[in-house]
Parts: C-alpha cells; sequence; structure tokens
C-alpha cells in the first residue's frame, strides 16, 4: 500500500511536470436540459413530471452562485412554465440572470425543429413564432439568440445553415451526422467549419458550424469507480410523478472526500480525449442530457466542488474548467482567429450510427401526420394573407382584431410555431397518444382559422356587418332545383388558372361565376364511394383572388344540347383485370391518354403504364409504375430490425400484385386512369389503388402549369406488419442510380448511389419534402409531393417512393416507450410528375412546386338547398379584392400580422423592456410582415434566374397606399441595417463582403436568386 501511494505521487509530479509551461485546455462546461416537447410523453405530462422543475430548480441555483450558468434551449417549455408556474420572485431572479449573461436562450424557437422532412416555410415560422420563438424571448426580455444547438436532428440540412443566418447567428452546432464521417472528422480535426449552405448565396449567408465529437451532448455516462451513471448526480426523471422523498432512479455518488480526485480524473481525461479532436485550446463540455437539471441544486452541489478541485490542480491536470453559456464558448473560438476549412451547400443526410442503423426510415413514418401538419401549415398560409388583406382594408372592420389574432395563434401554435415540427413530431417517431396530440392540436387550429376565413369571405361588399342567410328570407319563393354556394380563395401571389375538386351528391351540375357566367367543369362518379361524385371545376384567380361561385345542380337527366360545357355525368369505361407475369407477353396493345402537353401509352395487357411522350419536345420515355413492399424484420434475435427511425431492408422491394384492374374515365376538361392492384389474381378487394389525372385546358386560359404536371393520387393500406410500401417508377433514362432531391423545399441536392459493405438500399434513401427528379443528358423527370417521403435510385432510370410503413418489433426500448410504429392508416398521398427537358422542366417545377403545397383553398358556404329564384333580392358579399400579383420567379413567403407588442427600434424597446411597458402595450395590429423569395439558383434558368426588380409600393397598392418599408432579419427581430454578424476567416480568404442593396427611399427593391428578404411594411 505503502508502494502504491508512493508511485502514484511521483506520478502526479511527473505529470505536473509535463504540463508546466504548456498551454492548458480551457474547458467550456455548458449545463443544459434536453427536454424534448412529444416523444414519449405529451406536453402535459413532461411539464408535471419535471420540465417546470428544471426552470425552478435552475433559476433558484444559479441565484445562489454567480458563477454558475446555464443555457436554455427550446422555449415551449420555458414559456409554459413563465407563464403559469414562475412566481414573480422567479421572474425577478431570471430577469437579472439574463442581465448577467449567466442564463443565455439558445436557438430561440419554439422546438428544435427536424431537419430532413421539415417545410422551409414552417421552420421560419416556428423560429420567430409570436408566442414562444423569436418575437416572444425579444418582445419579452429583448433578447435575440445568436447561436443554434441542434444536438438532436437526425442528420443536418444544408438549408438549416441558411436559416440561421438569416436569422442573425454568429455560429451553429449540431451533431448527429454519419458515424464513420465523423469518425474521420475527428481524427483529423474537421469537426469546426464555415459553412455556406446555399450555393447561390454563398459567403452572404456563411455560418461557422461545430460538430459535437462521439459523445454528442451527454456527458459521458459511464465513470469507472461506479456503475451509476456519470455526471446526472439528480438521477433519471420519473413518470407520471416525482417522487416525494426526492430520490430518483439511477443518481449517481455524491461528490466527497472519498472519490473526489477519481471523478477530477474521468472528467479531466475525457476533456482531454476531445480536446485532441479541435484545433483550438478551448473544449465545449456538455453537461447535461434528456431530460436532466429538474433537481440542480443536487447537481450544482457535486459540480462546483469537482470545478473547484481541478482548478486548483490545473497544473498538474493541464486544464481549467468554468460554468460557461454556448456564447462564451463560440467567443472563445472565434478570437483564437484560425483560418477556417469552407463546407459548401452538401447537407450530412442519410444518417447512420452503424452499419444497420440507418435512419432513412422516419423520412416516412406516420404519414397521415405529416400530410396534416402540411394541409394545416398550408392553410395557416392563406388565412394570414386574408386576414392581413381584411385588416388593411377595413381597419376599423366588424370582425374584433383581437379575436382574429387568437384563431391565427393557435393554428401557428399548433403547426407553424408548434410542437409539430419538431424532431421527434412531424417525424412520425413519437408514441401513439403523442401522435394523437398532434392531430388534435392540428385540427383544433384549423377549425379556429376556418372560422375566421369564412367571416372575411362572407362579410357585405364594403366591410360592414357581417351578411347571415335569414330562413324566412330563404323560404319565400325556389325554384325546382337546388344549388350550392362556394369561394375560391388563392393564397399565391400569382395568377393561377387551376382545377378544384368538389364532392358532391348529384350527377348532374352546372357552375357559374359571381357575375352569372358559366364556368368550365366536369362531373364523374367518385372512385371512393358510389353515393358521391367528383365535381372538377376550372378556376382563373389572381394573385391573393377569391371569387364565389355557384353549383346548379339538376334532379333530371342530363341534356345533350346543355349551353354549359361539360356539365354531364362522365362515363366510366372499364377494362379487363389482367394477370401481371414476369413471362407474359406486353406491349401488343397499347392505349394513348392525351393532353395538350403529354401522351401517356397504357399497355391493354398489363393495365399499367407504358410511356409519356413529351409533345413539346416529341421525345418519349419508356415509364412503368407499380407498387412494392420492402419485407423488413422485427425480431432483435433474428437480425437488425425496422423501426419508426430506422429502415433496415433485407433485399429489394417485392411486388406486392398478381393483377391490375383499371378503369378510364375520358373527359374534355380531365381524364382520369383508375388502377386497382390486386394481391391474387381472384382477390375481391384492392390493396392499392393509383388515379392518374391529365388535365386541359381551354385555349381562352393560360394553363400552361396545369398542363404540364401529371397528377396522381394513391390509396395505401392498412399494410401487414413489418411492410414498407413503395412507389416504383421505371424508365429509360440513363440516370446512373443518381436522383436529386430537395432541403427543405429549398434547394435541390445531387445523390449520387453509394455502395456500402451492409445496407446499401436504406443507406441511398433521402428525404423528398418537396421534391426529387432523375435525368439523362436529355430529359427528366420530376416528382412533387404535398408531404414528405422518402426516396431512393436503387437501379438504372428507377425512382422509388416510399409512401407507408407499419411496423412491430420485440427490442426492450422500443416496446417500454410504445415506439413501435404499429400504423393501421389507410394513406392517401398525392404526387404530381412532369417529364421535360431539363431547360422546360427547370422553369416549371419550382412554380409547381409552390402550387402543390398552396392549392387553392375552397370553402363551402351552405350545403345543396332550393335556390333563390331571379326576383329575390341577393345580399352581395365579401371585400371588394384586387389581385396582389409578383413575378412568377418570386414567392410571397409570408404577408400577415404577427401582433408583436414590441418597437422596432431597439433602443427605444430595450427602454420599455426595462420598463415593464411591453408586458402592458396592446398588439401591434398595423404593422405587416412580408417576406418575399427568389425560387431560383444562380444559373438555372436563363431568364428565371435573373435578379428581380420590384417596387413593394406598386405590388401591394391594390392593399393600400405603402407609407413605411424597413428590411429586417428573417425573424424580424433585427433592423437589417444593424445587424453585424461575426465574420471568420476562410480558407480560401474571403473576399471582399456582398452586402444586399436596400430597399430604396421610393421602396424599391432588388432580390437576387435564393434570396430570402423581410420586411415590415406600414399602410397609410
Amino acid at each position: 500500500m505503502f508502494l502504491f501511494c508512493v508511485s502514484l505521487f511521483f506520478l502526479r509530479i511527473v505529470s505536473a511536470s509535463e504540463n508546466h509551461g504548456m498551454e492548458k485546455i480551457q474547458t467550456f462546461v455548458i449545463p443544459h436540459s434536453h427536454m424534448d416537447v412529444g416523444w414519449v410523453y405529451t406536453i402535459q405530462e413532461s411539464m408535471h413530471a419535471y420540465a417546470a422543475n428544471v426552470y425552478t430548480s435552475v433559476t433558484e441555483e444559479l441565484t445562489k452562485e454567480r458563477h454558475r450558468k446555464f443555457i436554455a434551449v427550446e422555449q415551449e417549455f420555458f414559456r409554459l412554465w413563465w407563464d403559469s408556474v414562475a412566481t414573480e420572485q422567479h421572474k425577478k431572479q431570471l430577469w437579472q440572470l439574463l442581465k448577467e449573461g449567466r442564463l443565455e436562450f439558445i436557438i430561440g424557437g419554439q422546438v428544435m425543429h427536424d431537419e430532413a422532412v421539415t417545410d422551409l416555410e414552417d421552420q421560419i415560422l416556428q423560429l420567430t413564432a409570436t408566442e414562444e420563438g423569436h418575437g416572444f424571448l425579444y418582445e419579452t426580455f429583448g433578447v435575440r439568440p445568436q447561436f443554434s444547438w441542434h444536438v438532436d436532428p437526425f442528420g443536418a440540412s444544408a438549408t438549416t445553415p441558411v436559416v440561421f443566418a438569416l436569422a442573425g447567428f454568429n455560429a451553429h452546432l449540431i451533431s448527429r451526422i454519419d458515424y464513420d464521417l465523423k469518425d474521420d472528422m475527428q481524427k483529423n480535426k474537421k469537426l469546426q467549419f464555415v459553412w455556406r449552405g446555399s450555393p447561390s448565396l454563398g459567403e452572404k449567408q456563411e455560418i461557422f458550424t461545430h460538430i459535437m465529437d462521439q459523445f454528442s451532448y451527454c456527458t459521458p455516462s459511464h465513470i469507472p469507480f461506479s456503475d451509476r451513471s456519470g455526471f446526472y448526480w439528480n438521477g433519471v426523471a420519473l413518470f407520471p410523478d416525482p417522487p416525494k422523498d426526492g430520490v430518483y432512479p439511477n443518481m449517481s455518488l455524491p461528490v466527497s472526500n472519498n472519490n473526489l480526485h477519481s471523478y477530477a480524473e474521468t472528467m479531466v481525461n475525457n476533456i482531454k480525449q476531445r480536446a485532441a479532436w479541435f484545433r483550438t485550446k478551448h473544449v465545449l463540455w456538455p453537461w447535461g442530457c434528456d431530460k436532466q437539471f429538474f433537481n440542480s441544486s443536487v447537481q450544482f452541489k457535486n459540480m462546483d466542488p469537482l470545478l473547484a478541485y481541478i482548478n486548483q490542480h490545473s497544473e498538474e491536470f493541464g486544464v481549467t474548467v468554468q460554468y460557461a453559456t454556448l456564447g462564451e464558448y463560440f467567443e472563445a473560438v472565434h478570437k483564437a482567429n484560425l483560418s477556417w476549412d469552407v463546407r459548401d451547400s452538401q447537407d450530412f443526410l442519410p444518417y447512420s450510427t452503424d452499419p444497420f442503423q440507418a435512419w432513412t426510415g422516419f423520412y416516412a413514418s406516420r404519414n397521415v401526420l405529416k400530410g396534416a401538419a402540411r394541409r394545416a401549415s398550408s392553410l395557416l398560409f392563406a388565412a394570414e394573407s386574408l386576414f392581413t388583406r381584411y385588416r388593411i382594408m377595413f381597419p376599423d372592420g366588424p370582425i374584433p382584431k383581437e379575436w382574429a389574432l387568437q384563431q391565427l395563434r393557435a393554428l401557428r401554435w399548433a403547426v407553424s410555431e408548434g410542437e409539430v415540427q419538431h424532431h421527434d413530431g412531424i417525424t412520425g417517431t413519437e408514441s401513439p397518444k403523442v401522435a394523437d396530440m398532434y392531430i388534435d392540436h392540428l385540427a383544433q387550429g384549423m377549425m379556429a382559422v376556418q372560422e375566421l376565413m369564412a367571416a372575411v369571405f362572407l362579410l357585405p361588399k364594403g366591410g360592414g356587418a357581417p351578411f347571415t342567410y335569414s330562413q324566412e328570407t330563404a323560404s319565400k319563393d325556389f325554384s325546382q332545383d337546388p344549388e350550392q354556394h362556394i369561394i375560391v380563395y388563392n393564397p399565391l401571389a400569382w395568377n393561377t388558372t387551376t382545377f378544384i375538386n368538389v364532392t358532391v351528391t348529384f350527377p348532374v351540375a352546372r357552375v357559374y361565376d359571381e357575375d352569372g357566367k358559366p364556368v368550365p367543369a366536369q362531373i364523374q362518379k367518385s372512385p371512393e364511394s358510389v353515393s358521391v361524385y367528383d365535381l372538377y371545376i376550372l378556376v382563373n384567380l389572381s394573385g391573393l383572388q377569391y371569387k364565389k361561385y355557384v353549383i346548379k345542380f339538376s334532379t333530371s337527366p342530363c341534356r345533350k344540347d346543355s349551353e354549359s360545357w361539360p356539365t354531364c355525368f362522365g362515363r366510366v369505361v372499364k377494362f379487363d383485370r389482367q394477370k401481371v407475369k414476369s413471362s407474359k407477353i406486353t406491349g401488343r396493345r397499347l392505349l394513348p391518354v392525351m393532353n395538350r402537353c403529354y401522351m401517356v401509352m397504357i399497355d391493354l395487357d398489363t393495365n399499367l403504364l407504358q410511356s409519356i411522350r413529351d409533345r413539346t419536345s416529341q421525345k418519349t420515355v419508356k415509364l412503368t409504375q407499380d407498387f412494392a413492399e420492402y419485407y423488413v424484420n422485427g425480431d432483435v434475435q433474428q437480425g437488425p430490425i425496422s423501426d419508426n427511425y430506422i429502415f433496415t431492408a433485407r433485399g429489394s422491394a417485392v411486388p406486392v400484385f398478381k393483377a391490375v384492374g383499371m378503369e378510364i374515365v375520358p373527359g374534355k376538361l380531365v381524364t382520369e386512369i383508375r388502377q386497382y392492384f390486386y394481391r391474387e389474381e381472384t382477390d375481391k378487394n384492392y390493396r392499392y389503388a393509383m388515379y392518374t389525372r391529365l388535365y386541359s385546358v381551354p385555349e381562352e386560359y393560360e394553363g400552361d402549369l396545369v398542363c404540364h404536371r401529371i397528377e396522381q393520387s394513391y390509396k395505401i393500406g392498412p399494410l401487414e406488419v413489418n411492410r414498407e410500401a413503395i412507389l416504383r417508377t421505371v424508365t429509360d433514362l440513363r440516370n446512373n442510380k443518381t436522383i436529386f432531391t430537395d432541403n427543405n423545399g429549398f434547394q435541390m441536392l445531387k445523390r449520387q448511389h453509394k455502395m456500402f459493405v451492409n445496407n446499401t438500399v436504406a443507406r441511398n434513401y433521402y428525404p423528398m419534402v418537396r421534391t426529387a427528379y432523375i435525368e439523362d443528358n436529355s430529359m427528366r423527370l420530376v416528382f412533387l409531393s404535398e408531404r414528405s417521403h422518402g426516396v431512393s435510385s436503387q437501379d438504372h432510370g428507377q425512382v422509388e417512393v416510399m409512401l407507408h410503413r407499419r411496423l412491430w418489433n420485440n427490442q426492450k426500448w422500443n416496446l417500454g416507450y410504445n415506439l413501435t410504429l404499429n400504423d393501421t392508416s389507410i394513406v392517401q398521398p398525392v404526387l404530381w410528375m412532369i417529364l421535360g427537358s431539363k431547360s422546360m422542366t427547370s422553369s416549371l417545377y419550382q412554380r409547381n412546386s409552390v402550387a402543390l403545397e398552396h392549392r387553392p383553398v375552397v370553402m363551402l358556404i351552405d350545403t345543396p338547398r332550393k335556390a333563390w329564384t331571379a326576383s329575390e333580392p341577393k345580399e352581395q358579399t365579401g371585400l371588394p379584392v384586387q389581385p396582389v400579383t409578383l413575378p412568377v420567379n418570386l414567392h410571397l413567403l409570408s404577408l400577415s400580422v404577427p401582433g408583436w407588442r414590441y418597437s422596432s427600434n431597439h433602443t427605444r424597446h430595450w427602454r420599455d423592456v426595462l420598463q415593464g411597458k411591453t408586458r402592458k402595450a396592446d398588439p401591434d395590429f398595423d404593422r405587416v410582415l412580408l417576406r418575399i423569395m427568389h425560387l431560383y439558383e444562380e444559373g438555372e434558368d436563363p431568364v428565371l434566374s435573373q435578379p428581380v426588380t420590384v417596387n413593394l409600393k406598386e405590388v401591394l397598392r391594390s392593399l393600400g397606399p405603402v407609407s413605411s418599408v424597413e428590411e429586417r432579419s428573417l425573424t424580424a427581430t433585427w433592423n437589417l441595417s444593424e445587424l453585424r454578424r461575426w465574420k471568420w476567416r476562410t480558407t480560401p480568404k474571403n473576399v471582399e463582403e456582398l452586402k444586399n442593396p436596400s430597399v430604396t427611399e421610393d421602396f424599391t427593391v432588388t432580390i437576387s436568386p435564393k434570396e430570402i428578404r423581410t420586411f415590415f411594411v406600414h399602410f397609410n
């Protein structure tokens, strides 16, 4: 024992002498708690079990000792705590902590959003967030977050650093990237770089990026002298109720004189291991993990003496330690003034944690939730611009503005600013009860917004009191046939010609616009029900315009000499069910279906598509489509499994049908091909359905976008257990297994097929949020989506789109948290296809993608009822609507009344914050938030990729006279002229900074490719 002590003493002397004179490693210990908004538990369950205690105990413990610090990341739980739990004393204490810089808000969005399957518009809205995000933090505390902490999303998008740069961030932090790539970057000290996420924006929106090392955002959980968790002295959060005695499971050994040195050695060894992977002598040491710091007292009481001991022996250890915020760490790295490598617009997707764990399954998990979230987002987008128009034109109108803002905030919170954008929300990786919570919140928010839109639509001309039907008036006199009234709103700032589909119960109908003119329409039996019909109506709307239509039904048979074209019931042509065998001779009987842009050939020997001819280029592409399923494993004893996160294929996808039935509904406006896929030749019921529609627009209408889209909708499910369903498209395009997919609907990335020793299929899947395409030297096939899917090119000329998953496995972790994804739903997603030359598709797919995302809003004003006679006076309802129109390469990304209470003058606002005035102020209903985005990349199109100059006063003239325009940061908390982001030296060296030309005195602005410009606009 004596010899051991002497040896230990000697080793310490040697170690100290080796460290003497060397620059010590400066360690930034960053206390944090990763608090998932959703995932396994509902928001209410998490608040009760631990989340509220985090902020209460952190506030109290930081107040006791001035050297303690903490970072707060996701705002949902903080806002709930601030509004409903925090006492006045807690609020005063927290204010002081913010002033002292010891509590730092990071990211500042309502949630840590997913990066793979979220849409750009929703990312921006949840970050901006009037109730929880940047708007809330700036309004309440005058705080503007400047750093990200994206530690848990499953892979990293190249769009996210662009978004954060536009919001004014100085540095970006991520963690989950492919395991083998991270290992390589660690060895070569490449975990830090300057990221230029957009090829068009380049250096203008670059951001310094830090990738966490292999330990990620958690403290090392293993300590060699104990079988308990490492530095988590408060243990593990307990659900549903916190323990009354304060004793939690798995609490670490308390720091004592007996183990203090052992703790210190463990921590120092980990610090030194991490230091070897970075270029500076600064180490970020995250102290925390999931659901930590609910008992901050025991945490800090144990860590305080440990840090003190290490600093007392810093010569021996060669390390100093300090509590820090993330901003302090990045500031130290920035002051090191090193020159950093530049990363281009390539992302870090897909993400794998080992050869058999490719996190590509969640791209398609919970398809229903993904679709509901995007529909809700689209509805919110429409409602925001509609209310903004109403508010500007009728500032004293009859709709209470406070009520209207409340309706909008309900949906903002649920989707665009809400927890559904969380990395365990829209990903589909949550438990069933949390998924139900998301759907419920979305449904409630949509109902609130629909009520608001109806109120605006039904206003009388001139904005007086809302018009309501009188039963006494409505019963005076009727004609024989019933009629129904609808309103259609175009939420885009472009002129739009497209088709809407209204489900009706009558076989014959005529449609008239508000001037009484007949409107082209087509009615046909619905494929989903024998008792209803699909009424396709051609609508032609200017930007941000809505129109009223009257549908006149008839109970009598259709007359061939009817003047309204066309009004008759579309005839369904049925074809014999065809067996599909590999040995069968095909291609002998081809049936053409065409419109002005395409000719689709159908093989009557299989009832499958055979080819598509682009009539513009006169080129034909062989093309067939069917459905297949991946059979996956659910037994951990039998090998790697698929679950809600992970996709592990056991070979190629297997065809799911042996016979295909078909119907065709030919029409002058719409021709619909209905294909039904049967598992067995003699099955009565089909398992899959595909509905393909080609549209024909009369010559007097501008229908180029509609003509060049082939619309497909599908019906899939319920699946059998441990099946993953794909739509498989096989062409003769020579794409070399290369596919292009979008990052969050913002930009396209090239995905070359890669071979791996194991799991090649799954590791070549990518997220498709809006767009994917394959191409060869002459032709391109584009797919557009209204919800997120997984997509891949597994063979030459082939595209797979994963549409649905149903899984069960016996992994204890998944069973314990109910995360097995036993999804029994029927899903009905929609895809649009565009086929043509690269030049033609480049000019069309961006606009069509936005058009699919924001299709016209159709509101049924009433149910079919007996019509008024011609002598009956009819109230004219609705705003006097004049169009708002942008050039076709610009997209009106936002037009809203946020209702913020803060002054746009930062000095004045900070004074108001200190005096508590913002909490008492009324929402500002006169300030309009405007965002405009250039859709095209540099060089993508010779015309549409050029910078565009617009005069905002002229663009917005139909809303009202513009009095002032002020350019802001993306989340609007910075006046752009005052924003000064950190500059980072790069290799190669930075070129001279290129600044956006500002808004001129006459409100003219020039918008360059891929720019997103944000403004505050005031009207007289």
